[in-house]
């Protein structure tokens, strides 16, 4: 890849520490929901209809390894993983490419392809408005981060 410039890498860096700073914020909440809370929302089943798409909320394990794979995405985004560059590589193209197809079917409104039983029209309307082009960005911030290795190197 061609170097980089001043301007552009000060977007890079930035792009960066936004993008992880959304996926950590997001492994809080997933935390949070693993422990039993259903912050932002009044009720479990109003979580569970907004965020999932059906009647009951995932149990606590899956809701901590959803927690864990985006505290990884986060450090693997600004470089705190003490990775070599090429595996590094590697995951965040992976990280972008999965967050891609969740956004593209977010989008869509087909997110139940991929999640059987998320389909009720509130979490669908929310996906198509709120998550699909979360995933999507995140996807893309993740991408970028590639961009900054490159400048390293």
């Amino acid at each position: 890849m061609p170097a980089i410039g001043g301007s552009t890498l000060v977007l890079v860096r930035l792009t960066a520490r936004l993008t992880s700073g959304v996926l950590a914020l997001l492994a809080l909440l997933h935390v949070g929901w693993g422990c039993g809370s259903s912050v932002p929302f009044r009720s479990r089943r109003d979580l569970a209809d907004a965020v999932v798409g059906s009647t009951a909320v995932p149990p606590p394990v899956a809701c901590f390894a959803v927690a864990g794979a985006l505290t990884t995405g986060a450090v693997l985004v600004v470089d705190e993983a003490l990775l070599p560059p090429p595996l590094r590589r590697t995951a965040l193209v992976g990280m972008a490419g999965i967050l891609g197809v969740r956004g593209v079917l977010g989008l869509a409104g087909r997110t139940a392809l991929i999640a059987v039983g998320s389909d009720s029209d509130r979490f669908v309307r929310l996906d198509r408005r709120i998550y699909g082009p979360l995933c999507l960005g995140l996807s893309m911030g993740s991408l970028m981060a590639t961009r900054r290795m490159s400048h390293r190197s």
